[in-house]
């Protein structure tokens, strides 16, 4: 579990480098008459790969589920590297998106993660191993955007995604190194294991796609904004882009230790609460025209981001078995992918309608209807059809 929570953390870390960046290297290959185009090319370069992982990572994790989850974060890892090579030679902002488009389709490693952790870890909380990653994910997006604003500003943004790829490869001789899980073959006859809770399924990932929207919203003019409006340089957006990591990373073991007691209906009122929180501190954010209260409200929304993704993962893995983690894992990942899609579109569009200094009060909207679509699901009385092989905890048995 160490070796790869450093290889979650080493790798996230090596992705974000160049995730803020990805807008203003798109500006810097356009011409200038052709800079009314930046907004829609900045969503596409988001909005490609998320596409892409949405179709394709369910596909992923069925496969691992059958020949063990080592080879997929090794195969996806090396396809992170090859991509960001490209990404960093190419020159014309159409084939920078396809290679995006392309990265997004061949790797999979977060669900591959994750699911090849808990099959390792079954005796602890689900919600607490998948905080666990997520917290070295955080970490390593705490500090990779730092590094790549540092690199951007001193040798160019090829330098920032060639350092990417020999980190990815470093990391994949890691996972070499890792013990093999086997592959669970279902059997044909045994129709049960096949039926899907579809009722609590689809509700966790009509959930999982809001709160992705909302937050992935702001990324094709969060650069933009940090440096047109609050007068930033590059290293500084890499800085107030990550700050949100360090809370995440701190809160997110806290929030999955409450979680894993709860009972499912009692956890979705406080990710409706949380989600409240969340459209409250971005309106904060937007009304910011100093950088210290930007800075503070990046930190508490970083406090809310540790209760939404990684609780509403563990609530997915408690309907399936084991040996339906990777698929339920790619489900989820794919509920959050398409959530991004259409959250980096509508900011994309959102941008070139309102502005860039007017961006902020989308995310806003994009939580307050997230909250509203929660209280919504709770308002339809159902019973979570929970796996009943899995350790349940106790107080959800009273």
């Amino acid at each position: 579990m160490r070796a790869l929570l450093l290889v979650q953390l080493i790798s996230m870390g090596a992705m974000e480098m160049s995730g803020p960046f990805w807008p203003l290297h798109i500006q810097s290959l356009l011409r200038p008459d052709q800079f009314q185009y930046s907004g829609l090319l900045s969503a596409l370069v988001y909005a490609g790969p998320m596409f892409a992982t949405m179709i394709v990572t369910p596909l992923w994790g069925r496969l691992g589920d059958r020949t063990g989850h080592k080879p997929m974060m090794v195969r996806a890892l090396v396809a992170l590297a090859a991509c960001q090579w490209f990404a960093g030679v190419l020159s014309d902002p159409w084939a920078l998106i396809s290679t995006r488009s392309a990265q997004g389709a061949l790797a999979g490693f977060l669900a591959a993660a994750q699911a090849y952790a808990m099959s390792f870890r079954l005796e602890q909380g689900r919600g607490r191993i998948l905080a666990k990653l997520q917290s070295a994910t955080a970490i390593g997006a705490l500090a990779g955007p730092v590094l790549g604003g540092w690199l951007m500003e001193t040798y160019g943004f090829a330098w920032v995604c060639h350092s990417s790829t020999a980190i990815c490869m470093s990391c994949a001789l890691i996972c070499l190194r890792l013990p093999a899980t086997s592959g669970q073959v279902v059997p044909r006859s045994s129709k049960q294991s096949l039926v899907l809770p579809h009722g609590w399924l689809c509700a966790l990932m009509l959930i999982i796609v809001f709160i992705q929207a909302a937050k992935a919203m702001q990324q094709p003019f969060y650069s933009l904004y940090v440096t047109q409006v609050l007068h930033a340089t590059p290293m500084w957006v890499g800085a107030s882009y990550a700050v949100s990591a360090v809370s995440l990373a701190l809160s997110a073991p806290l929030w999955a230790r409450h979680f894993d007691r709860w009972h499912p209906p009692r956890t979705l009122g406080v990710i409706e609460w949380v989600t409240w929180g969340c459209a409250a501190t971005l309106a904060v954010a937007a009304l910011a025209d100093e950088w210290i209260t930007f800075v503070i409200s990046r930190l508490i929304w970083g406090i809310w981001q540790g209760a939404l993704l990684p609780v509403a993962y563990a609530l997915i893995a408690n309907t399936l078995p084991p040996s339906r983690h990777g698929l339920a894992l790619g489900l989820g990942t794919s509920a959050a992918k398409a959530g991004g899609l259409c959250g980096v579109f509508i900011g994309g569009i959102g941008m070139s309608v309102v502005g860039v200094a007017h961006s902020f009060w989308l995310v806003v909207i994009a939580y307050l209807v997230a909250a509203l679509t929660l209280r919504l699901i709770r308002s339809v009385q159902f019973t979570p059809a929970l796996n009943p092989s899995l350790p349940i905890p106790q107080k959800t048995q009273q």
